[in-house]
């Protein structure tokens, strides 16, 4: 299991677990787990209020609970289509941008502002 599927865990919960395990029967678009409320969700976690998840690609991954490593971030980069990450602030906005994004194509209703 990659990081975005362990952040996409740590918002779904159990469906995305479940959508998961299912198997496969095409390499298509995934199908949504939900609609569920992205910006409701995370504002309710312990230590939301705390964090700038809003903007921080590191703060986002420690509300989710998961290490925000250079090494992880560098991973989680790699999925989502820059193989080159190093690390710059422009990289992690667009790394932000596109978890949440990715997240959004998977059936949460992300606010447009964070897109």
């Amino acid at each position: 299991m990659g990081i975005f599927s362990s952040i996409k865990n740590a918002i779904f919960g159990d469906k995305a677990k479940a959508q998961e395990a299912a198997p496969a029967t095409t390499k298509a678009t995934p199908t949504p787990v939900s609609e569920l409320d992205v910006e409701a969700t995370l504002d309710g976690m312990a230590g939301a209020d705390k964090l700038n998840w809003r903007t921080s690609i590191v703060d986002l991954m420690k509300l989710l609970g998961l290490d925000p490593s250079f090494a992880n971030r560098k991973e989680l980069a790699g999925e989502l289509g820059d193989s080159d990450y190093s690390g710059t602030a422009e990289e992690n906005i667009w790394l932000h941008k596109k978890t949440l994004q990715e997240i959004a194509k998977n059936g949460g209703r992300v606010p447009a502002e964070f897109l």
